[in-house]
């Protein structure tokens, strides 16, 4: 593995040119984050299917009172 200039983590296999980093902690991080990103939209998602049923359920109610 030959060591990338200006990156401390980052270094390039010689036999397919792939650079590979060696920041395990960085990435575990990262995952981290992705899965806490998926987990909020995933969220933002139920709340808005939450709210159309409580709009179409408001609806019904007050097209029933008039």
């Amino acid at each position: 593995m030959i060591p990338v200039e200006g990156h401390k983590n980052l270094y390039r296999d010689e036999d397919s040119g792939a650079i590979i980093n060696h920041d395990n902690q960085g990435y575990r991080q990262y995952l981290q984050l992705k899965n806490k990103k998926l987990t909020e939209e995933e969220e933002i998602k139920r709340l808005r299917s939450d709210i159309d049923e409580i709009k179409s359920l408001l609806y019904e109610v007050l097209n029933k009172r008039l």
